[in-house]
């Protein structure tokens, strides 16, 4: 499914809307869905309408698509880029071994509470 043209896929123009985008993909999932269709490569042209109605029914995407040919993290400006709460689920994570996690993992036994004071700037 490599460089895609998203539109081609659907088969509608690049300035199509919102609804001709739906109407499009609805027509052609009907004529594609795996359980459904009798063609060979039906459940590979269907994850491919998914992709392209993925990006070209949300209108944020969608743009980004139109600029730089593609969704990927990374492009437009998002280098680097991640969701700063990320960082919680990573610190959260990683106290399971000091006896703050789930009661399945090993690691050392419960001692004496830590403090630590961290900063965090966004």
């Amino acid at each position: 499914m490599a460089d895609n043209n998203y539109y081609g896929v659907l088969g509608v123009s690049k300035d199509a809307s919102q609804d001709e985008v739906k109407q499009a993909y609805r027509k052609l999932a009907r004529k594609y869905h795996p359980d459904v269709s009798q063609e060979p490569d039906a459940e590979e042209k269907f994850k491919e309408l998914n992709a392209a109605y993925e990006v070209l029914s949300d209108p944020q995407k969608r743009s980004m698509y139109d600029r730089f040919g593609t969704v990927k993290p990374g492009m437009g400006g998002f280098e680097g880029f991640h969701d700063p709460f990320d960082i919680f689920s990573e610190v959260f994570s990683n106290l399971g071994g000091f006896g703050f996690g789930s009661s399945g993992r090993s690691g050392p036994r419960r001692g004496r509470d830590i403090r630590s004071k961290l900063t965090i700037t966004f």
